[in-house]
């Protein structure tokens, strides 16, 4: 099997790396983690990519060709897939036309429900159900591109954001891995 040379993108805690680093170990998983990039140097998720021996960025995405500089480096390591993991920068239109390959995200919410940040308060505060996670591939609009694949679990009375956050990083870690073979079941 052929691997897809993949770039995760990440701001924080890095839980979804670290799990589709593991994943990426096994000879059946699609992808092969090349780099990983960040927005925030103080992401604890760069810990996960020096473990691995993973080479790493850390992007300044305050700077106006920010996104030109990025689009070379992923071309010098030949990524072809982006997997977004906790990244908390709205990725350009431009940049999405421009990479021109696959980039999929991980959200935690049923998606086209709960959009954007503060995701698990409002969820509690609109009494729902249920809740769970989403992968979907990015287009131009917030967290509105195509699902790939979704999962729920029920909301019981004693959840607070702190425990919804946990069963949906649960469920996430099992979905993303999902995802990715899904996509590239057919290739």
């Amino acid at each position: 099997m052929v691997k897809k040379n993949t770039c995760v993108f990440i701001s924080g805690q890095g839980s979804n790396l670290k799990n589709l680093i593991l994943r990426s170990r096994d000879y059946n998983f699609p992808i092969d983690i090349k780099l990983i990039v960040t927005n925030n140097k103080n992401a604890k998720g760069i810990i996960y990519a020096k473990k691995n021996s993973i080479p790493h960025i850390v992007i300044n995405t305050k700077l106006s060709n920010y996104e030109s500089k990025l689009l070379n480096i992923l071309k010098k390591n030949k990524i072809s897939f982006i997997c977004l993991a906790g990244y908390m920068k709205l990725i350009s239109k431009n940049f999405i036309e421009k990479f021109g390959k696959k980039i999929i995200n991980i959200h935690p919410s049923l998606l086209p429900k709960f959009k954007g940040l503060d995701t698990f308060s409002r969820i509690l505060k609109m009494g729902e159900k249920k809740t769970g996670c989403t992968v979907h591939y990015v287009n131009n609009k917030l967290d509105s591109g195509h699902i790939i694949i979704k999962k729920s679990f029920f909301i019981v009375p004693s959840d607070n954001d702190v425990t919804l956050k946990k069963k949906t990083q649960k469920l996430e870690h099992q979905i993303y891995p999902e995802a990715i073979i899904k996509i590239f079941r057919n290739y």
